[in-house]
């Protein structure tokens, strides 16, 4: 799984409702989104498929020119409709967050059972590929601030991880927004907090039937759906492994009896 930081342009705005906008929109100057060709439709969709094959293979440092490989078109019609790097990432990163959150909802509503929901959700967002798209903002684990190592393994700061941090007597779950000169959108927040927030009820929920581990933070669950999603090069073997490994994860994350 090689989830790369990417830095933000603050020329990838996310326009309301979702979908790279900017200099990747239409220059109507009104922020609508003009209809497409469908030839420039079909490109469109061929490189958003592409690159969310190589960017879920190589990670987020992966270059422009390989998507425009996969997708079989030239890199400059890749550029007409992804000015950056980063307007690319910031679509990519918004539909998985999205598509996590939506994820979430559902296992929250259709599951009674806290563990089932909660399992339900991993399973889900593991075989679906979603851990080797988590976007930077979601997945950022740092080490404590004195930068120590115990036994060899870094200390992380739990405040850090996914940037969250708990509101002082509520017990709530926030965004700690990121420190950049980049200027990042409001609405990338927006969509982080949501899946914090959704996937935050999942994990309560599991901790106050017992049924899972007093321990375990929102932050665990969602390294657990990276580290679940590795990356191999034939898709049955991948599916096996995802699976197996998830299992022993959601076996460690369950509480025992005293």
């Amino acid at each position: 799984m090689h989830v790369q930081d990417s830095h933000w342009s603050s020329a990838s705005a996310i326009a309301p409702g979702g979908g790279a906008m900017s200099a990747a929109g239409n220059g109507r100057g009104d922020g609508r989104a003009a209809p497409l060709r469908v030839d420039a439709q079909r490109n469109l969709e061929h490189v958003l498929r592409a690159a969310r094959e190589v960017f879920g293979e190589l990670g987020y440092g992966a270059p422009m020119e390989d998507v425009a490989r996969r997708a079989r078109v030239g890199v400059g019609t890749v550029y007409r409709r992804f000015p950056s790097k980063d307007v690319l990432v910031r679509r990519i990163a918004e539909e998985e967050t999205s598509r996590l959150t939506d994820q979430a909802r559902t296992a929250l509503g259709q599951e009674d059972e806290p563990w089932s929901a909660l399992s339900r959700f991993l399973r889900t967002s593991v075989a679906s590929g979603a851990g080797r798209l988590l976007p930077p903002q979601v997945l950022r684990v740092g080490v404590s601030d004195e930068g120590t190592e115990q036994a060899g393994v870094p200390v992380f700061d739990e405040t850090r991880v996914p940037q969250q941090r708990t509101q002082p007597g509520t017990g709530e779950l926030r965004l700690v927004p990121e420190e950049s000169s980049s200027g990042t959108g409001a609405e990338d927040d927006a969509g982080a907090a949501a899946l914090l927030d959704v996937v935050g009820q999942l994990v309560e929920r599991a901790r106050a039937a017992g049924e899972l581990r007093a321990d375990v933070s929102v932050a665990d669950v969602l390294l657990v759906i990276a580290t679940a999603a590795p990356s191999l090069p034939d898709a049955a073997q991948q599916a096996a492994a995802s699976a197996r490994l998830l299992d022993i994860l959601l076996e460690g994350l369950r509480s025992r009896p005293a």
